[in-house]
C-alpha cells in the first residue's frame, strides 16, 4: 500500500486555530446558497452567456447568434440566470437587454477566468 505524503501523521489539535476558524465559519444555509450560486455557474453554456454579459450587455438574439444556439435554449438558460440573480435585464421596445447582476458577479467570474488562464499557461510551459 502507497503511503499519502499529504495526509498528517501527528495527532496534535491546534485549537487556537480550530476555534478562529469555527468563529467565523457561515451557516448552514449560507453554504447552501454558495453551493447553489457554483452549481448555476457551473454549466458551460452559462458559463459562455456571462462571459458575453461580462463583455457587453446582450439581447437574446445577439447571445444565441454569438453561441451558435437557439434563442429559445438561450431564453431558458438566462431564465435560469436572472431567477438566481446572477444577470438582470431591461426592456427597450421589443428587445430586452441582458447584464450581470453587480460587480460581485463580474469579478468572480474574471477572478476565475484569470485562475484557469494562468493555471493553462503554467501546464504549457512545463
Amino acid at each position: 500500500m502507497v503511503k499519502n505524503e499529504f495526509v498528517c501523521d501527528c495527532n496534535v489539535i491546534h485549537q487556537d486555530i480550530v476555534d478562529k476558524i469555527k468563529n467565523q465559519m457561515p451557516d448552514e444555509k449560507t453554504f447552501d446558497n454558495l453551493a447553489e450560486f457554483f452549481k448555476l455557474i457551473g454549466d458551460p453554456t452559462r458559463l459562455k452567456i456571462l462571459f458575453a454579459l461580462d463583455k457587453e450587455e446582450v439581447c437574446v438574439c445577439d447571445i444565441a447568434n454569438t453561441l451558435s444556439m437557439s434563442k429559445s435554449s438561450i431564453s431558458h438558460q438566462l431564465a435560469v440566470l436572472r431567477k438566481s440573480e446572477i444577470i438582470k435585464c431591461r426592456k427597450q421596445g421589443k428587445e430586452v437587454y441582458y447584464t450581470l447582476d453587480d460587480n460581485h458577479i463580474n469579478e468572480v467570474f474574471e477572478i476565475a477566468l484569470n485562475h484557469i488562464n494562468h493555471k493553462n499557461k503554467e501546464r504549457k510551459e512545463k
